[in-house]
């Protein structure tokens, strides 16, 4: 067996960290290439997945590799209670960007316009993930695919498409951008190949992005509440868009 240490420091920089062990299950839910894992309790991690993720049970027997508690703290920067870590390969950019592109889609992309918080963008991968949008697209210096944001989003960056593009590169489909001034979302109809714009935490929508929307859309909202968290409007947005699809004979 290679030594899990030496592959993890030859790989670490060109892989993606999964930190904990929902992470884990997830990235293995949905296909991804794990070439090691580590955990502090072997024994444990395996005990876990026998009660909440028995599907991938198997598959952690064969990969899970026990270290001590000392080198697991070692390899990862902020070592998670689960105690349980492993690096991924990160998904080809040119197939990301194949599914972003496809026509027609069968779900929405959700564009975060230069957000600040890696935390949030995890959230809202989680988010999208979950409701099965096509894929999260960030504008903006903030890496999607940093650490924090992996952990923020419970590895499941492999349950959709993620990538960092500008402005001028966002897929087609009709552009709605949320914004305090638009038309209120409960009158609206998301189509499912649209684009859905959501401003930075603190910015709002870059003049960039704004110019480009199809559709200007607001959140209802009680005066005197200034804003949403990041992933609330999303999840809200979101909701809006299955709700109209869930009536028989919708979409």
């Amino acid at each position: 067996m290679t030594d899990p240490v030496s592959a993890w420091r030859r790989l670490a920089g060109a892989t993606v960290l999964l930190d904990g062990f929902h992470a884990l299950k997830h990235a293995l839910r949905f296909g991804a290439e794990v070439p090691v894992a580590v955990a502090a309790d072997r024994p444990a991690a395996l005990a876990l997945a026998e009660e909440l993720a028995p599907d991938v049970r198997d598959a952690l027997e064969a990969l899970l590799v026990e270290v001590s508690g000392d080198i697991y703290a070692s390899l990862v920067p902020r070592p998670h209670p689960t105690g349980v870590a492993a690096l991924a390969v990160r998904p080809s950019r040119e197939a990301g960007l194949r599914a972003l592109a496809r026509t027609p889609r069968e779900a929405p992309v959700i564009v975060l316009d230069q957000p600040r918080n890696l935390g949030n963008a995890g959230a809202v991968i989680r988010l999208a993930a979950g409701f099965g949008a096509t894929g999260v697209v960030t504008t903006g210096a903030l890496d999607p695919w940093h650490p924090t944001v992996v952990r923020g989003g419970a590895g499941l960056h492999f349950a959709t498409v993620v990538e960092r593009l500008g402005v001028d590169e966002l897929p087609r489909g009709p552009l709605f951008a949320l914004d305090p001034e638009g038309e209120d979302l409960r009158g609206l109809e998301l189509p499912d190949d649209a684009v859905l714009a959501f401003g930075s935490e603190r910015s709002g929508l870059s003049t960039a992005l704004r110019s480009r929307a199809d559709h200007l859309a607001a959140l209802p909202m009680r005066p005197q509440v200034s804003s949403y968290n990041l992933a609330t409007s999303v999840a809200m947005t979101l909701y809006h868009w299955s709700a109209a699809g869930s009536a028989p004979g919708a979409r």
